[in-house]
This record gives C-alpha cells, sequence and structure tokens, in this order.
C-alpha cells in the first residue's frame, strides 16, 4: 500500500483528486488493506481543489471500515471545507473531532 500511497500523493501535488479517488477505489475493489495513510491521502487531494463533499465522503467511508481518524484526516477535511467555502461543515468536523479525542 505503500505505492499506492505514494501515487495519491503524487495526484494530489498534481491537482488531480478525481485520479486519486478512482485509485482509492481500485484499491477498495481489489480488498487492499486501506489504513488511515491511504485515506488521509486521499481526503488531501480533495483538499487544494475545495471539493469539500468528496473530503467528507472519504471521512465517511473511514469510519464505515472502522479505520480510526486522526488529526491529518480531520485537518484536511476542514481545509477542504473551508476552500470549499463550507465553513458550517468545517465547524462540525472540529467539534466531532474534538468529541472523539482524536490524536495525531
Amino acid at each position: 500500500t505503500i505505492s499506492y500511497s505514494a501515487v495519491i500523493s503524487a495526484c494530489e501535488k498534481a491537482g488531480k483528486w478525481e485520479q486519486a479517488l478512482e485509485l482509492f477505489g481500485k484499491m477498495a475493489g481489489q480488498r487492499l488493506q486501506l489504513d488511515a495513510i491511504i485515506h488521509n491521502a486521499s481526503i488531501s487531494a480533495c483538499q487544494d481543489r475545495g471539493q469539500w463533499e468528496k473530503a467528507l465522503q472519504m471521512v465517511s467511508v473511514m469510519a464505515q471500515s472502522k479505520v480510526r481518524a486522526n488529526t491529518i484526516t480531520f485537518s484536511a477535511a476542514i481545509s477542504a471545507c473551508e476552500k470549499g467555502c463550507a465553513w458550517e461543515k468545517a465547524l462540525q468536523l472540529f467539534r466531532l473531532m474534538l468529541q472523539k479525542d482524536v490524536d495525531s
């Protein structure tokens, strides 16, 4: 999964969030282990383009998969909300992060 994470991060840096999420989907379809690093890389790919809805979907997928969200998860998702002018969702995520006592 390290190679997948690197490719997803490369997609993020290139602003190719669609390709990052497509790769994530392929990993899920192959039943590869999707850890917090892979989820966070996918959320970060959505962050720079303000794709807050996709970022929130990824946070939800993470929770459904029983993968523990961390500070990086919430920071990336909150940033996506900020860039997408979804301040109310950013505030909800922040409250959820505090409620879950998230650590790094």
